[in-house]
C-alpha cells in the first residue's frame, strides 16, 4: 500500500516535467525548420530602343485623276474601256476634229499673206523707205498672226486625249458621239507606277519623327515579304480622333501583283540610341524613399538584394524602360513587392504546367 503511495506520488513530480521537456523539443523543432517566401520573378531584358511599331494602313492609287479635253465638241472615237491598262502616251478619246482643222487652214492662209506683207515692210525699213510707225504695225501684226496660228495648232492637237502615265482606265462618263465641253472629264484614271500607303498614328509617336528610320510594310497576301517605302509627308494637323495622317510612296513591285485597296502593316524603325535601357515589368517597382527600387533574386543564397533604378518610360505593355544597376538576365521578382524585404530568404514559384491548368494534379 504504501509502495503504492509512493508510485504515485513520484509520478505527479514526474508527469509535469516530462510534458515540459516534450513542449520544449516540439518548440526547438519548429524553430529549426526555417519557411521561405513563394516569390514570381522576371527576366531583365535589353530594351531596343529602335524597335519599330505597326500601325494598320492601306494601299491606295498614287493618282487618281479625272481626265478631259482642252477643247469643246463631239467624241469621235473613244479608244479604251473601263478597267483597260493603257501605257503614257496611248491614245484615249479623241474629238470631231473637222472644224479645228478648217480652223487650222484658214488661219494658216491668214498667216501666209501677213507674213509676206509684214516682210516687205521690214526690209524696206532697212532702206528707210517706210516710217517707224508702219514698221512698228507691220511686226505687231506678224507676232499675233503667229500667236493665232499657235493657238489653232494646239487646238488641234489638243483634240486627242493622251495617256500622262501607265495605269488603269477607272470609269468613263461619256461615250462616242456625245458632246463635251472643255475642261469636262470624260474619263478617270488610276497611276499604277506606283502607289501611296497612308497610317493614322497617335500623338506619342508624332513627336518623335525626328527619330524615324526607315519603313517597310507587308500584307496577308504575300506573307513574309517586306516592301520598303519612302515617306512623303506627315499632316501637321491631327484629325477629330487626335491622330495624325502618314503618306508613303510604295514602288510598284515587279514580281508581286499589289493594287490599290489591298490592307498592309506598315513597319516604323527608329534610330537607335546611346544609352542601353533595359526592360522589366511595371509591378516589380517599389518606392521606398521616393526612389524607385527592385528586388532582384540572388540565385546563389536564395535571397533577396534590393537595387535602385532609374524609370525612363513606362509603355502600354505593363513594362517598364529603365536605366540602372542591372544586367541582362538577371531575376526580379514581379509580384508582392510590397510585402517582402532586403535579404529575405524566398523560393521561386514554380510556372504551371500547360497540362495541369489550376494545379489540380
Amino acid at each position: 500500500m504504501n509502495r503504492n503511495r509512493k508510485l504515485n506520488r513520484s509520478l505527479y513530480w514526474a508527469l509535469p516535467l516530462i510534458g515540459t521537456l516534450l513542449l520544449s523539443a516540439c518548440s526547438e523543432k519548429k524553430n529549426n525548420t526555417t519557411t521561405s517566401t513563394l516569390v514570381k520573378t522576371a527576366i531583365v531584358k535589353p530594351w531596343l530602343t529602335n524597335q519599330p511599331i505597326t500601325y494598320p494602313g492601306k494601299i491606295k492609287a498614287s493618282a487618281d485623276v479625272k481626265l478631259a479635253f482642252r477643247v469643246a465638241g463631239p467624241i469621235h472615237r473613244f479608244n479604251v474601256e473601263e478597267g483597260q491598262f493603257v501605257k503614257k502616251g496611248q491614245l484615249i478619246a479623241e474629238i470631231d476634229p473637222r472644224d479645228y482643222k478648217i480652223q487650222l487652214a484658214a488661219t494658216k492662209a491668214e498667216y501666209k499673206q501677213i507674213k509676206a506683207e509684214a516682210e516687205r515692210v521690214i526690209e524696206l525699213h532697212k532702206r528707210n523707205s517706210v516710217s517707224a510707225n508702219d514698221y512698228d504695225k507691220a511686226v505687231s501684226g506678224l507676232n499675233r498672226i503667229k500667236a493665232k496660228l499657235d493657238a489653232h495648232q494646239n487646238a488641234l492637237k489638243d483634240t486627242r486625249l493622251i495617256a500622262p502615265y501607265d495605269g488603269f482606265i477607272q470609269e468613263k462618263f461619256f461615250d462616242t458621239h456625245e458632246t463635251v465641253s472643255a475642261g469636262l472629264p470624260i474619263v478617270s484614271m488610276i497611276n499604277t507606277n506606283w502607289y501611296e500607303v497612308e497610317i493614322d498614328i497617335p500623338a506619342a509617336d508624332y513627336v518623335r519623327k525626328d527619330e524615324f528610320a526607315d519603313f517597310k510594310c507587308e500584307t496577308e497576301v504575300f506573307p513574309n515579304v517586306q516592301f520598303p517605302l519612302k515617306m512623303l509627308e506627315i499632316k501637321q494637323k491631327s484629325n477629330l480622333n487626335q491622330l495624325y495622317k502618314v503618306r508613303f510612296k510604295l514602288e510598284k513591285q515587279a514580281n508581286y501583283n499589289l493594287a490599290a485597296g489591298m490592307s498592309v502593316n506598315v513597319n516604323i524603325n527608329f534610330l537607335p540610341k546611346e544609352t542601353a535601357l533595359l526592360s522589366i515589368p511595371i509591378s516589380a517597382i517599389i518606392h521606398k524613399d521616393e526612389q524607385p527600387q527592385v528586388y532582384i533574386y540572388q540565385a546563389q543564397t536564395g535571397t533577396l538584394q534590393q537595387r535602385a533604378i532609374q524609370i525612363n518610360e513606362l509603355l502600354k505593355d505593363g513594362s517598364a524602360i529603365i536605366k540602372g544597376a542591372l544586367k541582362p538576365g538577371e531575376q526580379v521578382v514581379s509580384a508582392g513587392v510590397h510585402t517582402l524585404k532586403e535579404g529575405q530568404k524566398v523560393e521561386l514559384l514554380k510556372p504551371v504546367s500547360s497540362t495541369n491548368v489550376g494545379g489540380l494534379l
